[in-house]
């Protein structure tokens, strides 16, 4: 099969794809290997609405329910082992991926149980667990960029397990992330750790933050301020420009230059929440304006077949861009909207709407298994 030429337009530019996206039918099937061929991806991320979503779906769970209910299996087993089975499988489809990239991409993605995010033991616990029961050495553990997770990030990569750190909104907690990435670096090099098999990313939302913003926005320019029409749809695009340029200094540090002496690969930019939610703005506009090396665009299918059939990459969007993207913050915060006000927001609904689909997940295998029981 032949590379689409847009998503290998991008993938020569330095960008890997990632699927946002994972399903028992969509590994059965062989769409997943497609996808590798056909539109250069490279790693899938999950998260608990895409398996909600994947069990709502299809008949492709309804042997293994069949087993577990025969087995007694309460729903929070269920849930572990379908889901584990999945990432295990993946990991499996992208082991030619990091073989070839030498772990930097092939990776997938399964989060602790979202409920843990303010629990910072328990999501050390659970983050251990997962590892060990995926069993493959491209899997990477999601762990939320809460004040408590910031604390569990550097723990769980101390001890030699690749991270992804999600819901990153802010770019003070994107600081953060890097800087517990750091910490956990060097405290596996002093155990003893070969850092250079430690990998990580750090999801940086981005539509979201427009979502927000420009119902903000809304506001006030009902309320009479003037200048917030040219602001709409610009906020995700300046806060993430704005996280790769932290990326770009952090990672030229004196600091992180000793890091990688010892052979440690960077905390790769992972921009997430990538599809467009506003009808009024380009389909493939967090994918085009976000275009620079070394950083993943993680997106949902709709996003990858519209950057497939229409989209315009045409080189580096991100780097030297910095300024400007300053300058829509700043105007932003003249117009009365607080940064730290949408950031803090989108965090807690973040949080809130990962553990209704985790609660949704849990309900719709206990149907399942009261379904296929006796």
């Amino acid at each position: 099969m032949t590379a689409n030429p847009n998503t290998q337009a991008l993938t020569d530019l330095g960008v890997s794809i990632w699927l946002d996206d994972l399903s028992r039918e969509r590994l059965d099937s062989g769409s997943l290997r497609g996808l590798i061929e056909t539109r250069n991806v490279v790693g899938v991320t999950t998260n608990p609405t895409i398996f909600e979503n994947a069990l709502k779906h299809g008949e492709a769970y309804e042997d293994q329910l069949r087993r577990l209910a025969a087995e007694g299996a309460d729903a929070e087993r269920a849930v572990a082992e379908i889901t584990v089975d999945d990432v295990r499988a993946a990991c499996d489809v992208f082991a030619d991926v990091h073989a070839a990239t030498g772990g930097v991409d092939g990776r997938v993605s399964i989060e602790v149980d979202p409920r843990l995010a303010r629990d910072a033991d328990a999501t050390i616990a659970q983050a251990r667990e997962l590892h060990r029961a995926v069993g493959r050495d491209n899997v990477m553990i999601k762990i939320p960029a809460t004040v408590e997770g910031i604390e569990a990030i550097a723990a769980v990569l101390a001890e030699g397990i690749s991270v992804n750190v999600t819901l990153v909104f802010s770019l003070e907690r994107y600081r953060a992330v890097i800087n517990a990435f750091m910490l956990g670096l060097e405290k596996a090099h002093s155990d003893g750790y070969d850092v250079s098999t430690i990998h990580s990313v750090a999801s940086f939302f981005v539509s979201r933050v427009d979502s927000e913003v420009d119902r903000r926005l809304e506001l006030a320019s009902e309320a009479g301020r003037p200048g917030t029409e040219k602001l709409r749809g610009a906020a995700a695009i300046a806060n993430a420009r704005l996280a790769h340029q932290i990326a770009a200094e952090t990672f030229s540090s004196e600091r992180w230059q000793l890091l990688s002496d010892r052979g440690a690969h960077p905390q790769r930019l992972l921009l997430a929440s990538t599809g467009t939610k506003d009808p009024n703005l380009s389909d493939t506009i967090y994918v085009t304006e976000l275009v620079a090396r070394d950083v993943v665009n993680t997106m949902p299918e709709k996003t990858l077949e519209a950057l497939a059939d229409h989209g315009i990459v045409d080189g580096d969007s991100m780097t030297d861009t910095y300024v400007d993207s300053n300058r829509v913050l700043d105007g932003i915060n003249a117009a009365g909207i607080s940064y730290r006000g949408v950031v803090d927001t989108l965090e807690q609904e973040g949080l809130e709407k990962f553990e209704t689909s985790w609660e949704g997940l849990l309900e719709t295998v206990d149907e399942g298994l009261r379904r296929n029981a006796g």
